[in-house]
Parts: C-alpha cells; sequence; structure tokens
C-alpha cells in the first residue's frame, strides 16, 4: 500500500469554518463593490473618449457639456445579476455616439461611439479584475489580513 503523507485535519476544519462564516451579506457587499468598481472604470473610459466641442473665442459658448454630463446610476440586482447605468441626460448624447445627419439632409456625420468602445474594453478586461478581486477575498478570509 502507498504512503500518502501527513495531513493536519485541524487546518481543513478551519478553512471549512471560515468557508461557513461566508454569508449571502457579504458575498452581495463583494457584488456591489466589484459593480461599482467596474462602473466607474467604464465612466473614465466613456469621459476620456467624450468630445468635447470647439467654439470660436467671442461666441459665449463653452465646449465640454457632454463630457460633464455623465454619471453613473443606481445599481439594480435582478436575479443574479447586479446592473448599473451609466447615464448622459445630455439632449444630443445619443447623435455624437451614433452619429446623425447634417443640417441639409444631404450628409451624415460619423458617430464617435465613446460608449461603444469603452465598454467593449471593459467587457475584455472585467474577467481578470474579477478573479483578482475575489483571489484577494479569499485569500483575506483563509489569512486573515
Amino acid at each position: 500500500m502507498a504512503k500518502w503523507g501527513k495531513c493536519d485535519y485541524k487546518q481543513l476544519l478551519r478553512i471549512q469554518e471560515k468557508l461557513q462564516q461566508l454569508d449571502t451579506a457579504q458575498i452581495a457587499e463583494i457584488c456591489i463593490s466589484l459593480t461599482n468598481e467596474l462602473a466607474a472604470r467604464l465612466l473614465r473610459k466613456v469621459i476620456k473618449r467624450t468630445p468635447v466641442g470647439q467654439y470660436p473665442s467671442g461666441s459665449g459658448k463653452v465646449g465640454g457639456t457632454l463630457r460633464r454630463g455623465w454619471n453613473i446610476g443606481t445599481i439594480n440586482k435582478t436575479g443574479n445579476t447586479y446592473e448599473v447605468e451609466i447615464i448622459n441626460p445630455t439632449m444630443y448624447a445619443s447623435y455624437v455616439e451614433f452619429g446623425h445627419r447634417t443640417r441639409n439632409h444631404k450628409g451624415w456625420v460619423k458617430g464617435r461611439f465613446m460608449m461603444t468602445i469603452s465598454e467593449k474594453e471593459l467587457n475584455a478586461q472585467a474577467p481578470k479584475l474579477i478573479e483578482k478581486r475575489i483571489m484577494e477575498y479569499l485569500e483575506w478570509c483563509f489569512n486573515g489580513k
């Protein structure tokens, strides 16, 4: 018969106790903080990509209204999914995002896709960020650090 080595079962029992201490409130708290972090990262990316209007001096107009309009909405839980909205209440935000016709209706102004591109970037980065945060939390649980 093969010799398997020694094992301290007390350590396994401690790990089991710590895993049982994880209740749904702590898991929900982790999910909410992750959702907030991802929303903040998306907001930062979108703001950076949002164009600022250029107006001649003396016109009295100031650019940056669209860029300043971005906000993070509230977090909603639907089933097992946490959702948060990135909102821009500026009237013309969708026209800048997706494009629009010119004033004389003979041309097309291309969209800037600041939200679409930022969302794709964040979707590519999100799994690594989530895994990192979960590993930090599990390390904290097991090591107590």
